[in-house]
């Protein structure tokens, strides 16, 4: 009996995404437990990252997700361990944030781990930029900041999420596009950088939405510009930098990455794992009501995502460093 091909073409196909499917629920090869590496405290993006992922990601491959807290150097020391000394079995995975995982060693050559010694496995978040105040803050809007830092050149503080991180180069893209001059101040990430603008530490936090879009929504800070391509569709009245006349679209992108060499079976587990996430309606229902953005890249496309980055964050380091 002879096969219609366009027939066979379906039965092939399908039975590759039961394949699939299959796989992605099968039983984790590298184990039950697998240790999550956070360089950066509890609260902050990657905090919010792993809470929103993970309890979906260890169902569909029936392991225990444990988080590391690691802070410390805008996520070197998590990142040179994941780099340089964990196992590389699929045991140990981290979150990895862009740009900040390459801005490192771009700025400081005592780091000396990089983007080769890393399995990509899936970005999942794209998080915009945004510039949030103290609720009862004297500044009320971009222009308000803008007309601060005029004039106090150099003395208007700007928290970021640690030096070399995605809101540090944030500040030094607006410095430039604008003239202005701020005091840049390092946290410990996202979160301690929105805690003390809440309680007036610094003038201004430089940090992403989907950390600060709760204590937005609840009045706790004053949200006063975005720096996305457009505004936030949660975020109707709140400008962004290009409508404002400044030239700077910047945020952070956060994704899960292993030691390279892992094993291969190990490495598309977790990759069929995470792209599952696309098609999962209960976890995109739950990121839209953490106003994050869902842009899930995963394997060697998230990897050439890193080499990108690299090159780009290279270039900009080049034309301010002689400044810093």
């Amino acid at each position: 009996m002879k096969i219609n091909k366009k027939l066979s073409a379906a039965i092939l196909a399908a039975t590759a995404a039961v394949s699939l499917s299959f796989n992605a629920q099968a039983e984790y090869v590298a184990g039950k437990d697998v240790t999550v590496l956070q360089g950066f405290k509890p609260g902050g993006g990657s905090d919010v990252l792993a809470q929103l992922v993970q309890p979906y990601v260890s169902k569909t491959l029936g392991i225990n997700m444990v988080n590391e807290y690691i802070p410390g150097a805008t996520g070197a020391i998590a990142w040179t361990r994941l780099a340089k000394q964990s196992k590389k079995d699929g045991t140990v995975i981290s979150i990895t944030n862009t740009p900040m995982l390459m801005t490192n060693y771009i700025m400081n050559d005592a780091i000396t781990y990089n983007i080769k010694e890393l399995t990509p496995i899936a970005n999942v978040v794209t998080d915009p930029g945004i510039a949030v105040v103290a609720k009862d803050s004297p500044i009320n809007s971009l222009e308000d900041l803008i007309a601060a830092a005029k004039e106090k050149p150099g003395r208007i503080t700007v928290g970021n999420s640690g030096m070399g991180g995605d809101d540090y180069f944030t500040t030094l893209m607006v410095e430039k596009a604008t003239g202005l001059s701020f005091k840049k101040v390092p946290f410990q990430g996202d979160g301690p950088s929105a805690t003390a603008a809440m309680g007036n530490k610094i003038d201004v936090s430089f940090n992403n939405v989907g950390t600060v879009y709760s204590q937005v929504k609840s009045g706790n800070l004053k949200a006063l510009a975005v720096f996305s391509e457009e505004r936030i569709e949660d975020m109707p009245d709140v400008p962004t930098l290009k409508e404002k006349g400044i030239d700077v679209v910047a945020g952070s992108s956060r994704g899960y990455s292993a030691p390279a060499g892992i094993p291969d079976e190990a490495r598309d587990q977790l990759i069929a794992a995470f792209e599952a996430l696309r098609n999962d309606e209960a976890f995109l229902a739950d990121a839209k009501k953490r106003a994050l953005n869902i842009d899930i890249v995963t394997g060697d496309e998230y990897g050439a995502m890193f080499e990108r980055m690299e090159k780009e964050f290279q270039g900009i380091w080049q034309d301010v460093a002689d400044k810093q």
